[in-house]
């Protein structure tokens, strides 16, 4: 075992590991799979990069979010780290680069989205590759009943076993007992070498203050204007109250900005470098901030509005404190933001209908096809990420196999004169060369090749031949290209089980995917009325004990007699002018708006592929009912039209 604390002094600048880092590292270097279960900034990074340093080749990090990538990646270069991401924000030359540098072997860490796992080029490219480790950051994302479940983190597991990468560790701040067992099942680690840190942190004080929907934002205005604990972050639902909040600080004299993903992805980057920077002292944000953030200073904590797990506010109040000063961690909680959460829940269930066309279209093709998820999702009306959640049951049920992902079609342009790209190959690849470009049609810059299976039987060619010359080209710096109409090749691996069975059966599981994420609203609820240590509900529910009372939350500063009373405004009943409104839009016959879910959500203001193919979504009557039970409004819908 190589000198740890010699290479963490000399690379990373640190005398001592943290709890549990040296545990983690050592199992890695042994060559054993590791999972680490470390809180919101309790340097998970550490456990691959000082790994990534010792071990001979490159290492994999999988991580999901852009700007996580960036700020690793720019903090080991200051350090003289060979570090990269590969990402949609790279130019061309940044991409080149990166994949040279990959090639060559001189790259010690490269970071990735796991969608990018999807190229078959870029697999091609990881088989010839030495990679000594792969990191997975969020792994909690791959249990299938965990908080935050991702169809393209399942698949991982599969990309270990058949590119024989090991070892791998496993990163999550958000684990419960259940989902850790989850993560060491898929990548075969054993108990010993799940490695989890106390989730305590003594210097988070957490309060939970009952309000009502018209109170809560003069509250939150007095709580920022005369306590001032800066920096802060308000957590909200939605895109729209982000803008609000925000606007309405900046009128009280506050140095405040929204930040959200509707935003433009400059603009939005700009807000989060001046937060960072501590040139804004309070961001307004849905959870589209945070994850990867790295500002140790961070005061306070607030929730305007309800989280949508103790998963989610155990990672959001986790920014707060990283200093070790105490940080203020406050959820101004009312029930009436149940609504909305609920709603975003049932809307992502697809009808009947949809299931059945997406069984039909999937299953009739044959013993192996391919499928564009993108076509198939906007002509079943399922949300591309329910539709990838439906395919991953049917992999999961043994009914579908994977074979992989490809590029159906490209484009391309010449980066040098066509004839010198032609010039430095043999007279038989120059024939080759040149059928290939005169697939293509001819545009002012680029060429286009919108099906490559077409273009290989027009030329007498296969397909590899074909992908491994644009690699080749590309890598040579001879052309810029870009892939397009990723499909998905699926083996059927029993067509025992009728279409009908399998409809029932997505059904039952969508029924429980509803039913889990509707118990997690409420534990929130349970949680946010406890009048017991607030601190001690939290750390049970991640398994971890706390001997006494922390003594600092609400709860104990204020000891309570009785649950808190969690204010809700009284039920709204659906009038007979919004009947009226429903009928007026059934009359214009949308075919988006053909089954009672589909109109549910649609009036409750959830969007879906087939309204935004239609273009619904500035609809007067779009949004009708947003601040209604989506069960409501269904029930209402089904009385009202037919099956």
């Amino acid at each position: 075992m190589p000198d740890l604390h010699a290479t963490l002094q000399h690379s990373f600048g640190h005398a001592e590991f943290r709890p549990g880092q040296q545990q983690v590292i050592e199992a890695l270097l042994a060559g054993r799979s590791a999972l680490a279960i470390f809180p919101t900034g309790g340097g998970k990074s550490l456990c691959y990069q000082l790994p990534a340093l010792l071990m001979e080749g490159l290492t994999l990090v999988i991580s999901p979010l852009i700007a996580l990538m960036k700020d690793q990646v720019e903090a080991l270069r200051a350090r003289d780290i060979a570090a990269a991401r590969l990402d949609s924000t790279l130019t061309l030359e940044e991409s080149t680069a990166v994949l040279e540098s990959m090639r060559s072997g001189t790259l010690r860490l490269l970071y990735i989205a796991p969608e990018r796992l999807m190229s078959e080029s870029f697999m091609e490219r990881l088989s010839r590759t030495k990679i000594s480790l792969l990191a997975i950051d969020e792994s909690h994302c791959i249990s299938e009943w965990g908080h935050n479940f991702r169809p393209e983190y399942l698949r991982l597991a599969d990309v270990a076993r058949k590119l024989k990468l090991h070892p791998v560790l496993a990163l999550t701040a958000t684990a419960t007992p259940a989902v850790a067992k989850d993560i060491a099942k898929a990548f075969h680690i054993k108990r010993e070498d799940c490695t989890q840190t106390p989730f305590h942190r003594p210097n988070l004080a957490i309060h939970i203050t009952p309000t009502s929907h018209r109170e809560r934002l003069g509250l939150l205005t007095e709580r920022l204007t005369s306590e001032r604990r800066f920096p802060a972050i308000v957590y909200v639902t939605q895109q729209q109250t982000s803008e609000m909040v925000a606007t309405h600080l900046g009128k009280q004299g506050l140095n405040s900005a929204a930040y959200h993903a509707g935003l433009n992805p400059e603009h939005r980057a700009n807000v989060q470098e001046r937060f960072m920077r501590g040139e804004i002292d309070v961001i307004t944000a849905t959870i589209a901030f945070g994850m990867g953030i790295d500002k140790a200073d961070i005061r306070a904590v607030y929730h305007y509005n309800l989280p949508k797990s103790l998963e989610n506010y155990q990672q959001e109040i986790g920014r707060a404190g990283r200093d070790g000063k105490p940080s203020h961690c406050e959820m101004l909680a009312c029930a009436d933001d149940l609504i909305v959460l609920q709603n975003f829940i049932f809307g992502d269930t697809p009808t009947p209908l949809a299931l059945r066309t997406a069984m039909d279209s999937l299953l009739r093709q044959g013993s192996e096809f391919s499928i564009s998820q993108y076509d198939l999702s906007r002509a079943t009306d399922i949300r591309p990420l329910v539709l990838e959640t439906v395919l991953t049951y049917l992999e999961l049920d043994g009914v579908l196999s994977p074979l992989g992902a490809f590029y159906n079609g490209c484009k391309f342009r010449f980066l040098q004169t066509e004839a010198r790209v032609l010039a430095g190959h043999t007279p038989e690849r120059q024939a080759f060369l040149k059928k290939l470009f005169g697939c293509g049609k001819r545009g002012y810059k680029w060429i286009t090749i919108n099906d490559l299976d077409s273009a290989a039987a027009t030329i007498g060619e296969n397909r590899e031949r074909i992908t491994k010359a644009f690699n080749y080209l590309e890598e040579s710096g001879d052309i810029e290209l870009q892939p397009s109409g990723i499909r998905h090749r699926y083996r059927i691996t029993d067509d025992s089980r009728s279409i009908e069975s399998l409809v029932q059966r997505m059904q039952e599981l969508f029924a429980l995917r509803e039913s889990k994420d509707a118990e997690r609203l409420e534990r929130i609820m349970t949680f946010a009325q406890d009048p017991e240590c607030l601190t001690r509900h939290l750390l049970r529910y991640f398994g971890e004990d706390l001997e006494d009372n922390c003594g600092h939350c609400g709860s104990c500063v204020h000891p309570l007699k009785k649950p808190r009373s969690i204010p809700r405004s009284p039920e709204k009943v659906i009038s007979t002018e919004h009947v009226t409104q429903i009928h007026a839009l059934m009359d214009e016959g949308h075919a988006a708006l053909r089954a009672p879910r589909q109109m549910a959500r649609f009036l409750c203001g959830l969007t879906s592929p087939a309204t935004s193919r239609d273009r619904l979504g500035r609809h007067d009557s779009f949004g009708l009912l947003e601040d209604y039970p989506f069960q409501q409004v269904l029930e209402q819908t089904e009385s009202i039209m037919p099956g």
